[in-house]
Order: structure tokens, then C-alpha cells, then sequence
């Protein structure tokens, strides 16, 4: 469980261009039911009472964000990212108004705009001292290839996971990890890899697959049909109190 005495901010990297969605601006700025990806996701995480603040790592050349009314919001903080995810969220860091080592930060993706209230308390609940992550354990059966798409092996299906976000680690921990991924050279795809090389072993908290990242062009009404239904869940469920 999080500790009581630590502050939680949240933190978005969201510098990058998803040029794989082939759209004429980054993909966080699409229209999905009248709103941005981008106000969709940054409400989610606002909606979180515990949340400090929020800091949002955009490019340096985006006049989309500064447009967005979310964007200025109390408890939101911008700050340009870098070429890198793990950069993105390492100047995030940095830009967190008197963060202590001690506190903790969810770093959420901008293109999952469906993740669940219930899952992030979830998350906050079942994190141990080393962190966790939410993710799916998978149902398929998972080939590992060789470099001509050859199965060379069939992988424990139940040793597998997908991660998903938000990922949610101690301030100064992470920030020492992105550091050192950095100066040495380590790929990070993500904030529970850079934690797993400095020997860490973040817990796994199974989350909701309705918490998709939109990553393609068939992902976005996909996210829009998730969204209505979570919607019509919510209207239901305040009908029914």
C-alpha cells in the first residue's frame, strides 16, 4: 500500500509524434467523442483526489496542448520532453514542484484514455515497497521468434504478462534508474524496465482490458466504444443508488 505521509503526483510523457496512427497531427489530439485523446486521458488522472499535481512532458514544437483548456487546469504542469520516452519522463521528474525522494509518481500513457478509476485505487492498494505496474496476464499462446520469424520457443503462458499504465514507483528511486539507463546506454520501454535493472522487482497488479493504447487507426473507435460504455456503466450505477 502507498505509504500514508507520501504525496502522489501523476506524470504523462507525451512528446511524441504516434506517427504509426498515419494522422496529420499527434495522435494524443484526435477527436473522440468531442474531446481530445489527450482531455480524455489528463481527466482521468485529475479525477484521482490523492493526485498532488500533474506534469505533462510535451515537444517542444506542439501548439496543441497549450490550446486544450485541460492544459490549464490548478493542478496541472507542463514541461517539455525529450526525443525518448525514458527522457520524457526523467525531465518530468525533474519538473516536479518539491518532490521528495520519498514520494511516488504514476506514469500513465496519454494514449490510454480508458483506464479505470477502480484500477488506479487498485494500484495504490497493492503496490509494494518495490513499486508496481498494472497488467494483463495473456490468454494466447506467446512464440518466442528468432530473428527470420521462426518459433524457437513456446513461452509459460502463465509467466506472462502484458504491461500496461500507470506504472507506479518512489520519486527518487526512478529518477536515480532513468539516470543510469541513460548513462549507460539501457533500452527502457518502459518505467518497471529501467526499475528491473537496478535489480527491483515491482509487483504485478492485474488491471482491466478495456484499458487499451491507442496505437493504430482501428484502436481509436475501439477507445470510443470503451468509453461509451464505461459511461452508460457509471449512469446505471448512479441510477441504481
Amino acid at each position: 500500500m502507498l505509504p500514508a505521509d507520501a504525496r502522489l503526483y501523476g506524470l504523462i510523457p507525451a512528446a511524441g509524434h504516434g506517427s504509426r496512427m498515419g494522422a496529420p497531427l499527434p495522435k494524443q489530439y484526435l477527436s473522440l467523442h468531442g474531446r481530445t485523446l489527450a482531455e480524455h486521458t489528463v481527466s482521468r488522472l485529475l479525477a484521482c483526489g490523492r493526485l498532488d499535481s500533474l506534469v505533462v512532458a510535451v515537444a517542444a514544437n506542439d501548439h496543441w496542448w497549450p490550446a486544450l483548456p485541460v492544459s490549464q487546469q490548478r493542478r496541472v504542469i507542463t514541461t517539455t520532453g525529450g526525443d525518448t520516452r525514458a527522457d520524457s519522463v526523467l525531465r518530468g521528474l525533474n519538473a516536479l514542484p518539491q518532490a521528495r525522494d520519498s514520494d511516488w509518481v504514476l506514469v500513465h500513457d496519454m494514449a490510454r484514455p480508458c483506464v479505470r478509476l477502480s484500477d488506479i485505487d487498485k494500484l495504490l492498494r497493492e503496490t509494494g515497497e518495490q513499486g508496481a505496474i498494472l497488467a494483463l496476464p495473456v490468454s494466447d499462446t506467446i512464440k518466442q521468434a528468432d530473428d527470420r520469424q521462426r518459433i524457437q520457443a513456446t513461452l509459460p503462458r502463465s509467466q506472462v504478462w502484458r504491461a500496461l499504465t500507470p506504472q507506479l514507483f518512489p520519486v527518487g528511486p526512478l529518477r536515480l534508474a532513468l539516470t543510469q539507463a541513460h548513462e549507460r546506454g539501457v533500452e527502457i520501454t518502459d518505467e518497471a524496465s529501467a526499475m528491473e535493472a537496478q535489480g527491483w522487482h515491482p509487483a504485478l497488479v492485474t488491471g482491466s482490458a478495456d484499458n487499451i493504447k491507442v496505437t493504430w487507426p482501428s484502436d481509436l473507435p475501439l477507445a470510443g466504444f470503451y468509453l461509451r460504455a464505461q459511461q452508460e456503466e457509471a449512469e446505471r450505477w448512479q441510477a441504481s443508488v
